[in-house]
C-alpha cells in the first residue's frame, strides 16, 4: 500500500461544458471527488494525500473564475470539517500561501489549527502551488543561509536540499494519479516525483470514484518499483 498518493485533479472545467454548464459547476461538483477519495485512503491507512488545487499559473486564469474558486475554497474547507473529524484527517497546506486572498488563508489556517492534532491521513492541498517556484524558493533560502555562514556549501546535498522544500514534512509520493486522459505532470512535485509510479485515467476529475482509486492502487502494486537496481538485486 502506497504511504502517499498524489493527484492532478484535472478534467473539472471540462465536465462542465460537455453538460452545457459554467465551468465552476465542474469545480462544485469536484469537491464531491476530494470527499470520497479523502475517505478511501483514510479507510486504507494511506498516510499522506497531496491534492493539486490550485497552481502558480491558475491565476492568471479569468478573473471571475479564480474569484469563484476562492470563494468555492471558502466554503469547502468550512463545510468538510466534520469529514476531517470524522475520519481523523489532518488538513496541511503547501505552496505561496500569501497569495491566497485574507479570508481564503484565514479559513485555512484556522482549519488546519483545528486539525493539527488528528493522528490519520494529511490532507495536503497544493495552492497557489507550482513545482519550479518551490525549487526556486528553496533554492534562494539555501544561498541566503550560505551566505550568512549558517550553511556550508560542501554540506549541500539531496536531503539538505529536501528541507527547504515545502513538502518537507512529507515522504515522496510513491503513487501519482492523474485524471481526464493527459499525460503530463504541469509543474507539479518535479523534485518529489523522481521515482513515483504515474497513472493516467481517462475519467474527468468529477466523475472519479472510490473504485477507481482502488484500480489504481491494484495497478501500483503490480510494479516493481527498482530504484536504478535490476530485478536480480532486488530478489
Amino acid at each position: 500500500m502506497p504511504s502517499h498518493i498524489a493527484i492532478i485533479m484535472d478534467g473539472n472545467g471540462r465536465w462542465a461544458m460537455s453538460k452545457g454548464l459554467e465551468r465552476i459547476s465542474g469545480h462544485n461538483t469536484g469537491v464531491e471527488s476530494v470527499r470520497r477519495v479523502a475517505e478511501a485512503c483514510s479507510e486504507l491507512g494511506i498516510g499522506n494525500l497531496t491534492l493539486y488545487a490550485f497552481s502558480t499559473e491558475n491565476w492568471n486564469r479569468p478573473k471571475h473564475e479564480v474569484d469563484a474558486l476562492m470563494e468555492l475554497l471558502v466554503r469547502t474547507i468550512s463545510g468538510e470539517m466534520k469529514t476531517f473529524i470524522d475520519n481523523n484527517i489532518s488538513l496541511r497546506a503547501i505552496g505561496d500561501l500569501d497569495q491566497l486572498p485574507p479570508a481564503c488563508r484565514e479559513e485555512l489556517d484556522a482549519a488546519i489549527d483545528k486539525t493539527s492534532l488528528h493522528t490519520g491521513l494529511n490532507l495536503i492541498l497544493a495552492l497557489s502551488y507550482s513545482a519550479r517556484w518551490d525549487i526556486l524558493n528553496a533554492t534562494k533560502n539555501i544561498a541566503a543561509d550560505a551566505a550568512k555562514g549558517d550553511l556550508q556549501p560542501s554540506d549541500i546535498n539531496e536531503n539538505t536540499f529536501k528541507s527547504y522544500l515545502s513538502t518537507a514534512p512529507f515522504p515522496d509520493p510513491e503513487l501519482l494519479i492523474r485524471t481526464s486522459g493527459e499525460h503530463r505532470i504541469s509543474n507539479f512535485l518535479l523534485w518529489e516525483l523522481a521515482y513515483t509510479e504515474l497513472y493516467f485515467c481517462d475519467k474527468l476529475w468529477p466523475d472519479f470514484e472510490k473504485d477507481d482509486l482502488y484500480l489504481s492502487i491494484l495497478d501500483y502494486q503490480k510494479r516493481e518499483r527498482r530504484f536504478g537496481l535490476t530485478s536480480e538485486q532486488l530478489r
